[in-house]
């Protein structure tokens, strides 16, 4: 079987579709699927999210030249919607007749609809139903994304499964102890964009004040969205507790979670949020909003779900911080037991593995002459 996984970048800065795009190439290579991933960007050759070594194929030519370079693809599995490549790849798969998987990546989701609103209403016109229509199977990474795309009426049938998450060695032997330092940390990661709701975190913070603690905000900029937070911040006069610390990656990143008491992610909308999955294999809890599909939080006592307002933030921020550092650490390890039974790379990668097999059944059916 020959797979073609495409995503818009998979360099550091697109933030989890990157991640969870090798991650998932890497995993279907060791279960013996042909994977070739490809990004408009050209960055497949260099993104560092594929280990030294591995077996993936790697494309940065012009898409038509991928197909005709490394032959037939059983499937073609894309990954985001209303881009040109998006719709270059829907055009190409019919014309070749390939079946195409559809990851929709929180794009229908109301805030997404709703932001840049008139583009995505003439391209919804021109070109972005029928290529939905046209797709072989919808992907989800949640039931409350499958819930907006079953809402589009779009008449195809759609699959819900999760992102994979990668445990650290050290942290799957045993969760990171924390010092009981003066100073706790809460911490954000993630792109400085106004989807992640930064400025109801700045406002739960000015109406919280915790004592002894500080915010670090990781990620990269954005559209100069970091401006617009940073005028709030020093208006609020916290600009000494709260801090831009930029893009990390590698153990720079993994030692802001390691470093980290306490998650916070404030997003008005996410179909996974993987850096809520990657705090939770850091064993660190988590403070989320509604706007994203970690309802089991509360199930597992691991961390805090609240409507997507300030004052929703602020009381979970006020209950969060409060908390010693033991009985924070007890909610970590609660959440990356979740973690590693709910989302292993392994089973993701099986059911993938399935669903492609599915739609190359269902096309040979298709094909088979009356």
């Amino acid at each position: 079987m020959k797979v073609l996984l495409t995503v818009a970048s998979l360099l550091p800065a697109y933030g989890g579709p990157a991640r969870s795009v090798s991650g998932l190439a890497q995993k279907l290579t060791e279960q013996g699927v042909d994977v070739v991933i490809w990004a408009p960007d050209g960055s497949a050759e260099t993104t560092p999210f594929l280990p030294t070594g591995s077996s993936v194929e790697r494309s940065a030519g012009p898409l038509n030249r991928v197909f005709d370079d490394f032959g037939k693809f059983d499937v073609v599995h894309d990954n985001g919607i209303w881009l040109p490549h998006n719709h270059q790849i829907a055009t190409v798969c019919l014309q070749r007749s390939v079946p195409r998987i559809l990851s929709l990546r929180g794009m229908l989701e109301p805030w997404a609809l709703r932001h840049k609103w008139l583009k995505k209403r003439v391209a919804w016109y021109v070109y972005q139903r029928q290529d939905l229509i046209r797709a072989a199977w919808h992907h989800a990474t949640s039931t409350t994304e499958e819930q907006s795309i079953q809402r589009q009426r779009l008449r195809v049938p759609i699959v819900v499964i999760p992102n994979g998450l990668d445990i650290p060695h050290a942290v799957e032997q045993s969760p990171t102890i924390r010092p009981a330092n003066s100073i706790r940390t809460a911490l954000f990661v993630g792109r400085i964009y106004p989807v992640k709701g930064l400025p109801l975190l700045v406002e739960a913070w000015a109406k919280v004040r915790p004592s002894g603690w500080k915010l670090r905000l990781v990620g990269p900029d954005e559209a100069g969205h970091q401006a617009q937070v940073e005028r709030l911040i020093h208006e609020q006069g916290l600009a000494n507790i709260i801090a831009f610390e930029g893009p990390l990656e590698g153990e720079s990143k993994a030692a802001a979670y390691r470093e980290a008491d306490l998650f916070i992610l404030p997003s008005h909308t996410e179909n996974f949020g993987m850096a809520i999955g990657e705090a939770l294999s850091y064993g660190v809890p988590v403070l989320t909003t509604k706007g994203t599909p970690w309802s089991s939080l509360i199930d597992h006592q691991c961390g805090w779900w609240v409507d997507v307002d300030s004052t929703a933030i602020a009381h979970a921020l006020r209950e969060a911080t409060s908390l010693n550092s033991t009985t924070l650490q007890e909610m970590g390890a609660r959440g990356l037991e979740m973690a590693r039974n709910a989302f292993s790379w392994k089973d993701v990668a099986t059911d993938f593995s399935s669903l492609y097999r599915k739609v190359m059944e269902r096309t040979s059916l298709v094909s088979l002459p009356n």
